[in-house]
């Protein structure tokens, strides 16, 4: 038997309650209609795999940051050449 509790897993969701503003959920609501979507839960659930994704796009790019600035003077110019190197040799597709 499924409890409720149970975490998404081969298409099982967790069936939760939530309170929200009259205007989120008139927001949602709103969003349901114009995207012809089944359920409000289902654009719950769509905005939040955006924002999951774009937080484990910012945390790439904050590693990415982190990376390049702890990097010396000399790495730094080392990979500045490495990429200028490239960009002679592989040239963008159609330029």
């Amino acid at each position: 038997m499924m409890t409720h509790t149970t975490r998404n897993h081969l298409g099982r969701r967790a069936k939760k309650s939530f309170t929200l503003s009259p205007e989120s959920v008139e927001f949602l609501e709103a969003m349901r209609k114009k995207r012809h979507a089944v359920s409000v839960s289902s654009v719950l659930e769509d905005i939040l795999q955006t924002v999951r994704r774009e937080q484990g796009r910012a945390a790439v790019e904050r590693a990415v940051a982190d990376y390049y600035a702890s990097l010396s003077h000399e790495e730094s110019e080392e990979q500045t050449n490495w990429g200028e190197f490239a960009l002679r040799e592989f040239p963008k597709e159609g330029a």
